[in-house]
């Protein structure tokens, strides 16, 4: 995307220009939407990661159970769970 500046034109005029242009052309909302794409996971991933998932929270279940792990509320992806 190009815009030259025209004569005497202010910096804000220009800026708003190029805005409009940009929002004409479709380019902010293509980027917007491959922004988020994930490409779909086979089969066999799906299973793996449902198996992973379980495997590890029987394994919580059961140091929980045994006393020792602490009940912290559930985990969550990369979030902390100690106090700080």
């Amino acid at each position: 995307m190009e815009v030259k500046r025209k004569d005497g034109e202010s910096f804000e005029s220009l800026i708003r220009r190029f805005t409009k242009k940009t929002i004409q052309s479709g380019k902010i909302l293509q980027a917007k939407k491959v922004r988020f794409f994930t490409k779909e996971k086979s089969k066999r991933a799906l299973k793996e990661g449902a198996l992973r998932r379980n495997k590890i929270g029987t394994k919580m279940d059961y140091l929980k159970r045994i006393g020792k792990l602490e009940d912290f509320g559930g985990f969550k992806k990369g979030k902390s769970n100690k106090k700080r």
